[in-house]
């Protein structure tokens, strides 16, 4: 019962805002403005996944029967297949990280099955607590490269933990060096993946970034080429290794973000941050 308690509460929205300000007090430290922003409870929010990989968003009808763009996979799927299963949608998963792609095709052989297991604490969930009932191969689609703002061969950074899953493009995990430990990965960007998979630029309704600093270079290509997703889900990634270099590119893809029309409503006080497009979704109520 305690558990099945637990794991409701971090479905909540203000979950995630009082964790981080309990970390905040417990490691006060240099802090951008962002991650003091107050949530905008004139939208209607909701949360899915894991507290690790979960993701905060605006509910809303038009999500149903959608197709979203999810980039960075990890080995924490929780909210792309909790938000396939709430709505119905199809989903795009970028990540060229070998393990992720072990992670997906492990996913894959489960689809149709129910959840055995319970969620873990941490980042390397069993395959075998997702809930895949109703889950089919024709909603879920991995590519295995890396999400940039060209089509190239990049070096793929790995991570300072060999327990950790996640690589990085601009490496600032090591004060954005060109020399450390890398893989060698194929890139592509928002506009050739949505051409791919015949998704309109207008059609996107969610983009979700974990995409360990990539993020800065993606959004700006992405605004460049008339890409507009209604919701963008955005974990800028330096901010969990502040530096000044780290606060300036924040900033500069925030004040893009804002000059075309978006809006940031929530955050979970740490590197987590949900834009909308033009105020749309506002309701009156926060769903739970």
């Amino acid at each position: 019962m305690l558990d099945h308690i637990k794991n409701g509460a971090r479905r909540l929205p203000f979950f995630m805002r009082a964790r981080a300000t309990y970390r905040r007090l417990k490691s006060p430290g240099e802090r951008h403005p962002l991650q003091n922003l107050k949530p905008d409870r004139r939208y209607s929010l909701k949360r899915l996944g894991t507290d690790y990989g979960g993701w905060t968003f605006v509910d809303d009808p038009t999500l149903r029967n959608s197709t979203i763009v999810s980039a960075g996979l990890g080995e924490d799927a929780s909210f792309d297949v909790e938000f396939a299963r709430e709505y119905g949608a199809k989903v795009l998963l970028i990540d060229p990280t070998p393990r992720a792609i072990e992670h997906f095709a492990n996913m894959r052989a489960n689809f149709g099955k129910v959840n055995v297991k319970k969620y873990v604490t941490g980042g390397n969930q069993p395959v075998e607590a997702y809930d895949l009932r109703g889950i089919s191969a024709a909603m879920f689609t991995l590519v295995p490269k890396a999400l940039w703002n060209s089509s190239t061969t990049l070096k793929f950074f790995s991570p300072d933990n060999p327990d950790h899953v996640s690589h990085s493009i601009v490496n600032f995990q090591h004060d954005y060096a060109n020399d450390t430990s890398h893989i060698e990965v194929q890139s592509i960007t928002l506009t050739e993946l949505l051409e791919e998979f015949g998704v309109g630029t207008d059609e996107l309704q969610v983009l979700k970034l974990d995409i360990e600093g990539a993020e800065v270079e993606v959004i700006a290509d992405m605004l460049d080429t008339s890409i507009r997703p209604k919701q963008i889900l955005v974990e800028f990634d330096e901010l969990n290794a502040p530096s000044p270099k780290a606060f300036e590119r924040v900033d500069l893809i925030h004040k893009k973000l804002t000059t075309h029309g978006y809006r940031c409503i929530w955050t979970d006080g740490q590197a987590d941050f949900l834009y909308v497009l033009n105020g749309r979704h506002k309701s009156t109520a926060t769903n739970s």
